[in-house]
């Protein structure tokens, strides 16, 4: 039984460490593309002043 206990804490620690890390990721990809985004609105807001 406790060994059923370790391993079970053991398993759930691992998924939680793993979607931390995919969140994590997630939030850089959507920082990203939100630059990409700030930059392209940017260049355009320039070009019509020209």
């Amino acid at each position: 039984m406790r060994m059923l206990k370790f391993v079970s804490v053991l398993a759930l620690s691992l998924v939680m460490v793993t979607g931390c890390n995919t969140v994590g990721g997630f939030g850089k990809d959507l920082s990203k593309v939100g630059g990409t985004i700030e930059k392209t609105a940017d260049e355009v807001k320039n070009s019509n002043g020209k």
